[in-house]
């Protein structure tokens, strides 16, 4: 495609960017360097023009259905597309008798795609067996489930299984500058690239859609545009009234600072406006957990058997078991180890590239996985957490006085 700018209301109807960047041929796709290149499994069935039917394995936006669609145009070969989702038997049995009728012609076998293959239950994966077996239809399937426990047995037997990786980070580097040529007015900064890439977490889809939206909000793609362009939507929880949150959060605030007299007072103007008994216990469950934490546990069990008596016996008795709850937790030791341990977790998960769980941790629970590795540790890796990530500390509890 030219890089040439489109016009506004081009712009409107055009695929998304990550449609408009797919590869057509092998030499155009990135990544999954153990499957493409010389010498590799996927390159050598290509060269041979002898297709075997696969199973493509991988997280979203690997590129499961760019190879299929490469293979299919590299052996010029018919190409069926279906979604598990929606397809029925009867969509299958049709592709399969028009290939039928190919074959008897002496024509090119077709290549049959069926994304999210994991979705067919046992009767629509049953109807590809003899298909399959049979060599009418080359079979092409993607799953981002692990097929030993979501591919029938007679089915994965018949396909050869190809797991693909998580895109690294020289490959998602090469998506932005292929992008970027479709946006020739557009800039982005170091700072923004590294961060698509590393909120992408491996995912060539969702890293072109990031940088769709950013190109969207700007000429100049900094950080802050970045950011912008791949956050999260947040559904705010709407009931109504600023004081009803001003409240709650006056409420909070003095539990945490142990001061139970207080954490009484909002108490009662919320009961005296109403406000769900429900509600009010229910954030002292999360307060026991995020602000007590380890240094009472039993304020956990406190604060969840409020919330049940709270549902059980309603108002007005329940104002009783709440100020019981609240005076408790005011009055317990705080301990946010283990919410800033998981805060800080989820901050990793979230903005670094992430490594593939170690073999060593996985079960081997059937053969297949066995032969991919499972359960087998490699020399110098840590115990448990990847190779990364062998020296971070995420829980630190204070140190004991005793």
């Amino acid at each position: 495609m030219s890089p040439k700018r489109l016009r506004r209301q081009d712009q409107d109807i055009q695929p998304p960017l990550a449609e408009r960047l797919r590869p057509e041929r092998l030499r155009a796709v990135v990544g999954q360097d153990h499957l493409i290149g010389p010498g590799k499994p996927l390159t050598k069935f290509l060269k041979s023009g002898r297709m075997p039917s696969l199973l493509f394995w991988g997280p979203p936006g690997t590129g499961k259905t760019t190879l299929a669609r490469v293979i299919a145009r590299e052996l010029d070969r018919p190409f069926e597309a279906l979604t598990a989702v929606d397809a029925t038997v009867k969509d299958v049995r049709r592709i399969i008798e028009a290939a039928g009728v190919r074959r008897r012609l002496e024509e090119a076998t077709p290549i049959l795609f069926i994304d999210e293959i994991h979705r067919f239950n046992t009767a629509q994966q049953d109807a590809l067996l003899h298909a399959v077996e049979e060599g009418t239809i080359t079979l092409v399937g993607a799953t981002t489930e692990n097929p030993s426990f979501k591919v029938n047995a007679p089915l994965l037997s018949r396909l050869r299984v190809f797991t693909l990786k998580p895109l690294e980070h020289r490959a998602l580097h090469e998506l932005i500058r292929r992008a970027l040529t479709l946006y020739p007015e557009h800039q982005s900064t170091r700072e923004a690239t590294e961060y698509l890439i590393a909120a992408a977490d491996g995912d060539a889809r969702t890293l072109l859609g990031s940088l769709e939206v950013a190109c969207e909000l700007g000429l100049r793609i900094d950080l802050e545009t970045a950011r912008e362009a791949v956050q999260r939507k947040v559904v705010r929880y709407d009931q109504a009234g600023e004081e009803h949150y001003n409240t709650i959060s006056a409420f909070i605030k003095s539990l945490r600072g142990s001061d139970a007299n207080a954490a009484l007072h909002y108490l009662a103007r919320m009961i005296e406006a109403g406000e769900d008994p429900v509600f009010i216990a229910r954030r002292m469950v999360v307060f026991a957990s995020e602000d007590v934490g380890n240094a009472l546990p039993t304020a956990l069990v406190v604060a969840t058997a409020t919330m049940t008596a709270a549902h059980m016996i309603g108002y007005p008795e329940a104002r009783i078991v709440l100020a019981q709850c609240a005076t408790y937790l005011a009055s317990a030791p705080k301990n946010r180890a283990a919410y800033t341990g998981i805060e800080r977790a989820l901050h990793d998960v979230r903005e670094l590239t992430l490594e593939p769980i170690p073999l060593h941790l996985r079960n081997a629970v059937t053969t297949f996985m066995e032969e991919q590795g499972y359960g087998q540790k490699e020399e110098g890796m840590p115990d448990f957490l990847p190779k990364s990530l062998a020296n971070v500390r995420y829980y630190e509890p204070p140190i004991s006085k005793h």
